[in-house]
């Protein structure tokens, strides 16, 4: 017990392990003075034994005894390290660090070897020697070829070229220093037919043609470059680009000889081109013989497609049915779309396929399709109406074959295809009757005949049944913008133009690029008198359709609405950019200017009107009643004359020639006149005034006879006025309640005049310009036939066509009356009445 030691509590168990000897310390060795002293001088070192021991005892012969064996062994020999002969002895097996057995003893601590000063130079390269000259040229070479495509493939075609040109020329250098140096062997064939081959690309991208060929026969001619002859295939190009099609022929067949039988994928390419060049030519025979060629090898959409093209233009229509059945043949080599569906709820895998179906492969078979059911319905459409003897039965023999082949689908679209040619027929109970048969069909294939037909009864001012055919193509499919579009526009002849504007921007919201629902929505805003929103749509539906002179003058009449004259007549000039023979516009600009006081311009813009459409009253009366302002008699009544053509039992025309003859003084004319105008309507009182009156100047004898028939006519116009104001007084109210009923309907369906208009007519007297008392004519004129003739009016768009491709028929004046925007005419020349 008295060995046993109880640890105190105070005691750190730990201690101790941190503690070392402070003469292994490092950290101070920089400011030791002992050991920096030792290193400086031997006085750390260990002394080496110099002396020199015997190994032999006197006599010469060695010690007997194991201690002198052992002396002889340990003090003979020298040791380790000892110097001799002023040298240091190597040192055992490892060689120290920093030292070597060469150096004198004494010498200075110097591991790193800093004491033999700088390492060598190295030694320069000679590049003047001949063949690292020629290295380097190529490299360069090289260089400027991959410049060259790079340029290219930014469409810097120019820059390619340069480069292109540049690289052949130091190849040139390089082959001929290759010769001088007497390696001609070591030439890089390869190098040069790069070189070549990209200078003809970039010729042929620049359209240097000749240049191009020039560099094509190059490589050709050159025994030296095996397969040069697939080239010919590129200068067949070119020469088609030159459109020699005979040359193209022939270098083509050139190329399919130099090709092996092994390469089919390129010889039926090349087929390909030998085919269309001989359509391009008209040769529709032997292009025949060339597509059924590559029908027999390796059948493909676009060859058969081709195929049935060929067949049609010669006519053949048992070759066109052969043709439709191989393009149908024609397998697709796309994966079916069920594989891209989940089988269970397995979150991995759904994520999986949500994945795949967005990938870049999906995507190509997704086009493939798509392109092949184009060719399939365009074939289709194409040689129905000629394989058979009706129309309806070729569509019946190409709706039977899809049936039976792997485009089943395309079925109902063919049946909805069938009922627009109907409609195209003017066939519009034949086109009812198949959309009507749709009605039990799928989802998609019934919107769309739904849409059709609503369109159709739309057409026919049916519109509760156009009504009644949207609601059903939207409940087939809400998001169809085509069934919104037509629900919209049965709202609009209702007069409910905000549920019709709702429906109208959900079509967009749908569908941004349906211009049907853009244009009628801008056409709603306008009857809603909310035309900052209507210039919004119209000017987003220009930015779609830049060249539509409609949305142009769409834009200008809503400027015009905004009493912004200046900025009307610039989109109507861009109308008339678009469309110069449009006689409306020309005589809207002509208006506009003679609102701004610009006389001269009205007058030409108004004289074009009337050049490219005689027919225009308006057009007509403004013509006039300038040249009777501006006294030209003559040319005023070469107006009047066209207005009694056009309106032969309006007596006001007839009046005013005569008043023009009057006032440029030819008063037998005048009187001639007159006298044919009383004959045509004896009761006109103006007429027998101005007998009466020119007869009194002139002295005639039938005054008499003329002031009678004025007095018999006086009195006859008062009784039918009595007459008038009695039947008016006793139907007050009820005129009075139809007038209010009226006024509304007008509120909703007519334009308000626009203010602070003048129009340039003639007073209601018929001759503001009378013998006894002459006077100046005002410059704001009434109209005798009251306001001016409404503009003409345009219609709102409807689909008439299939889900996919929508035709838009224009509803004109006849169809819809009471919604079309009256400030808004027909780009087109109107047709006279």
């Amino acid at each position: 017990m008295e060995n046993v030691h109880l640890a105190v509590e105070e005691d750190d168990i730990y201690s101790g392990y941190n503690d070392y000897n402070p003469t292994f310390n490092t950290e101070d060795l920089d400011n030791d003075a002992g050991f920096q002293e030792a290193v400086r001088t031997s006085h750390g070192r260990r002394p080496p034994l110099t002396a020199k021991f015997s190994g032999t005892a006197a006599g010469g012969r060695p010690l007997a005894s194991s201690y002198g064996a052992r002396m002889s062994s340990s003090i003979g020999r020298p040791v380790t390290g000892a110097v001799m002969d002023a040298a240091s002895r190597p040192m055992s097996a490892v060689r120290a660090a920093g030292y070597t057995s060469s150096r004198a003893r004494g010498s200075a601590f110097d591991p790193l070897g800093q004491s033999r000063g700088p390492a060598p130079a190295l030694e320069e390269k000679k590049e003047d020697l001949p063949e690292e000259k020629i290295k380097l040229l190529e490299k360069k070479v090289n260089d400027l070829i991959t410049e060259s495509c790079m340029a290219q493939s930014t469409g810097n075609s120019q820059l390619a070229l340069e480069k292109a040109k540049e690289a052949e020329r130091k190849e040139r250098v390089l082959v001929r220093q290759r010769e001088q140096s007497g390696n001609a062997e070591q030439i890089n064939i390869d190098l040069t037919y790069a070189v070549l081959l990209n200078l003809a690309n970039q010729y042929e991208n620049n359209e240097m043609y000749p240049e191009a060929l020039s560099s094509y026969q190059l490589i050709v001619k050159n025994k030296m470059f095996t397969n040069a002859g697939r080239l010919k295939v590129n200068m067949a190009n070119i020469w088609v680009k030159q459109k020699n099609y005979a040359k193209a022929i022939k270098f083509y067949r050139m190329a399919l000889d130099h090709i092996s039988d092994d390469y089919k994928e390129m010889r039926i390419k090349i087929m390909q081109n030998i085919g269309t060049v001989f359509v391009l030519l008209g040769q529709y025979s032997d292009a025949v013989a060339s597509f059924e060629h590559i029908m027999s090898k390796n059948a493909n959409i676009r060859t058969g497609y081709n195929l049935v093209l060929c067949y049609y233009a010669i006519r053949d229509a048992e070759g066109m049915k052969n043709a439709f059945h191989k393009l149908l043949a024609v397998p697709l080599q796309v994966q079916h779309e069920d594989q891209y569906i989940a089988a269970n709820d397995d979150i991995r895998s759904n994520m999986l396929m949500e994945a795949l179906k967005n990938d870049k492969l999906y995507q190509l078979e997704r086009d493939l399709k798509a392109r092949a059911e184009k060719y399939v319905m365009t074939a289709a459409k194409l040689i129905a109406p000629v394989i058979e003897s009706s129309f309806a039965a070729g569509f019946d023999w190409c709706v039977d074959m899809v049936k039976g082949s792997q485009y089943v689908e395309l079925a109902n679209d063919l049946e909805i295809n069938k009922a627009i040619t109907y409609l195209r027929l003017k066939d519009f109970n034949q086109a009812v009757a198949i959309l009507k048969t749709f009605e039990k069909k799928e989802s998609r294939v019934k919107s769309a005949a739904s849409t059709n037909l609503s369109a159709l009864f739309f057409l026919e001012k049916d519109y509760e049944q156009a009504e009644r055919y949207a609601d059903l193509a939207m409940i087939a499919d809400r998001y169809n913008p085509g069934a919104l579009v037509n629900k919209g526009n049965t709202e609009f002849v209702k007069h409910d133009y905000v549920k019709a504007a709702e429906f109208f921007k959900e079509a967009l919201r749908n569908d941004s690029s349906c211009t049907e629902a853009l244009r009628n929505l801008g056409l709603t805003y306008k009857k809603l008198n909310r035309l900052d929103d209507a210039l919004d749509c119209f000017l987003k539906l220009h930015a779609i359709l830049r060249d539509s002179a409609e949305v142009m003058y769409q834009l200008a009449d809503i400027y015009e609405l905004q009493e912004d004259p200046h900025q009307a007549v610039e989109w109507l000039m861009q109308v008339i950019s678009v469309v110069p023979n449009d006689p409306k516009a020309l005589a809207k600009l002509g208006d506009l200017h003679d609102l701004e006081g610009d006389k001269s311009q009205a007058l030409h813009y108004y004289c074009e009107s009337f050049r490219l459409f005689p027919c225009n009253m308006e057009v007509i009366e403004w013509l006039a009643a300038y040249y009777v302002q501006t006294q030209l008699y003559e040319k005023a009544i070469h107006y009047f004359d066209r207005a009694i053509l056009v309106q032969p039992n309006e007596v006001r025309w007839q009046l005013m020639v005569a008043s023009c003859y009057r006032r440029s003084g030819n008063y037998q004319k005048a009187l001639d006149t007159y006298k044919e105008i009383h004959r045509k309507f004896p009761e006109n009182v103006e007429c027998l005034r101005f007998l009466v009156r020119l007869s009194q100047d002139m002295d005639l004898q039938d005054v008499n006879n003329y002031a009678e028939k004025l007095k018999k006519a006086e009195k006859m116009k008062e009784l039918r006025e009595q007459r008038v104001k009695s039947a008016r007084e006793g139907s007050s109210r009820g005129r009075r309640e139809g007038s209010a009923g009226s006024a509304d309907s007008g509120s909703n369906g007519h334009k308000s005049e626009r203010p602070g208009v003048q129009v340039m007519s003639l007073s209601a007297s018929y001759d503001p310009y009378e013998s006894s008392s002459p006077k100046e004519l005002d410059a704001s004129y009434v109209d005798p036939l009251g306001p001016a003739t409404e503009r003409p009016k345009t219609g709102v768009k409807v689909r008439v066509d299939d889900d996919d491709d929508f035709a838009d028929e224009e509803l004109g004046d006849d169809l819809l009356p009471e919604y079309i925007d009256t400030a808004a005419p027909e780009c087109a020349p109107p047709t006279p009445s």
